[in-house]
C-alpha cells in the first residue's frame, strides 16, 4: 500500500510538471474543437437539392441528428478546454491537485490522466 501523501500542495517542479501536460492537452484539444468547427461548416454546405424527394427526407433528418451530434461534441470540448485552462490557473495559485471536498492531495496518477480534475477518488465515491 503506497504511503499517504500528507503534503498541503504539489511543490514547484510538479506543478511544472502538471503543466507540461495541460499544456499538451490543451494544445490538442483546441486542434479537435477547430475540427469539430471546421466539419461543422463543411456539413451547412452539403445540399440536397438534386436529389430524389425520399432520400432526401432521410439525409436532411441524419444531417438533423448529425448536426445535434456535433453540437454536442463541440460544447464538451469547449468544456474540457475551460477545465484545461482552469487547472493552469491553479497551477499559478499552487492549489493545482488539491481536493476541493477533502482539501487533500489528488493522487499524481490520476492527475496525470485526468489533468483538470478537482476531486480525489475519495470525494468522488462519497458523491455517489
Amino acid at each position: 500500500m503506497a504511503a499517504t501523501d500528507e503534503r498541503t500542495r504539489y511543490n514547484d517542479a510538479e506543478l511544472e510538471e502538471f503543466k507540461q501536460i495541460i499544456l499538451e492537452k490543451l494544445a490538442k484539444a483546441e486542434r479537435d474543437y477547430e475540427l469539430i468547427k471546421e466539419t461543422f461548416m463543411a456539413g451547412l454546405d452539403n445540399g440536397t437539392d438534386d436529389t430524389s424527394p425520399t432520400f432526401k427526407a432521410f439525409e436532411e433528418g441524419s444531417e438533423t441528428m448529425s448536426k445535434e451530434q456535433n453540437a454536442q461534441l463541440a460544447a464538451r470540448q469547449e468544456k474540457f478546454i475551460r477545465d484545461l485552462k482552469n487547472a493552469l490557473i491553479r497551477i499559478e495559485n499552487k492549489t493545482y491537485g488539491v481536493c476541493r471536498v477533502t482539501g487533500k492531495l489528488i493522487d499524481k496518477e490520476r492527475l496525470k490522466l485526468v489533468p483538470h480534475a478537482t476531486l480525489s477518488i475519495e470525494a468522488k465515491n462519497m458523491q455517489r
